[in-house]
């Protein structure tokens, strides 16, 4: 389950759509953007592992308790930069179900945006049982959309895919571009701890965060893969699969890949803003004694959201990855990665053989 939440986290309308990945790693060449994805996945697999496993250590079931451990009175530092965060990521996935709708349909892009907030409060308003549900269903639609796009991408296209990958192409920047990917998505780690309550020992967090880094990185590669067919045309397009779709020409894939890509924002989406009504759930169990109205969770899901809305229609899906996402980067590495590779692995080691809790 704390793969499938991470994975959740991860995919969300720049992953699905391609945009992300034409942003960061196709900038290498298609073989250096693979060796960025695969570093990528390392660093991925060992920070969710750590935070695991600093979670089950300290019982932190949600991301202020985690962050009080680990950062002690400045915690409130990690809860501004989630704040900016999800709301830019929000925005991404607003912008994405914006740019969707229009392709698809001929909406105007507020139409497809709204349609997905609408979703978003639905599901992320009943808690902990509707939102891993939804992980656990939609990872199914997910990776099998992948691989039926591999298997007729390689098989239309799979002599331009070896040529692609065989070009003598500067592969530079993949290593900048790998840990700036990782950077901002890492905080997907702790976004997830409200289903780390499902482990019960050290083992199961070490096994858990290890297999999470390429749960959330294989479809991306093969993906990747699909999508240098076209490289470098491709690369500046607002929605690569789009243009990919195009290509193949199949009508009912790009009506199912377009409904996998609504299925990823909205799980990615529903991650985020489940973190922050548990955040909110745990205060108010700790003041008032007893567990948050739904009505409550549903207010501050529509007032996030609202606001997300707001900053893509402003900015678009391009410039919120391109720009947005690079500074978040530098933040999450700053106040989240490097006081857990200190602090929090200091700790894990000191405590190993305490039981957890």
């Amino acid at each position: 389950m704390p793969g499938f939440a991470f994975k959740a986290v991860v995919i969300g309308g720049g992953y699905a759509t391609g945009r992300e990945l034409a942003t960061f790693f196709m900038p290498s060449g298609p073989r250096g953007g693979l060796y960025g994805m695969l570093l990528c996945t390392a660093i991925w697999s060992v920070i969710c592992s750590l935070t695991f496993l600093f979670a089950l250590q300290t019982g932190s079931r949600d991301y202020r308790t985690f962050f009080r451990h680990l950062l002690g009175p400045l915690w409130p530092t990690f809860e501004i930069a989630y704040g900016l965060a999800l709301i830019v990521m929000l925005a991404v996935y607003s912008a994405a179900a914006g740019a969707i709708g229009e392709a698809m349909f001929d909406w105007p892009p507020l139409i497809g945006s709204l349609v997905l907030m609408a979703a978003i409060a639905g599901i992320a308003v009943w808690g902990n049982e509707n939102v891993e549900r939804l992980f656990k269903y939609v990872t199914f639609i997910l990776y099998g959309t992948y691989m039926l796009l591999a298997v007729l991408v390689f098989s239309r296209f799979g002599d331009r895919i070896a040529d692609a990958l065989g070009a003598d192409l500067a592969s530079t920047g993949w290593f900048a571009g790998g840990v700036t990917y990782a950077g901002y998505n890492i905080i997907g780690a702790v976004l997830v701890l409200p289903v780390v309550r499902h482990l019960t020992s050290r083992r199961d967090a070490l096994i858990a965060g290890m297999i999470a880094g390429p749960m959330a990185m294989i479809p991306a590669m093969l993906f990747f893969i699909c999508l240098i067919t076209f490289y470098p045309a491709i690369a500046g397009e607002a929605l690569p699969s789009d243009y990919l779709l195009r290509k193949l020409d199949i009508p009912a894939l790009r009506a199912l890949f377009e409904l996998m890509i609504f299925a990823a924002l909205l799980e990615s989406a529903t991650g985020g803003i489940h973190a922050i009504n548990e955040r909110i759930a745990q205060s108010y169990r700790e003041v008032r004694g007893r567990n948050l109205p739904a009505v409550v969770r549903l207010g501050a899901s529509c007032a996030i959201l609202a606001l997300s809305v707001f900053v893509a229609g402003r900015f678009g899906l391009v410039e919120l990855i391109a720009s947005g996402y690079r500074w978040l980067s530098l933040v999450i590495l700053a106040i989240y990665v490097l006081p857990l590779l200190t602090v929090g692995l200091w700790s894990i080691l000191r405590h190993a053989h305490e039981p957890a809790r």
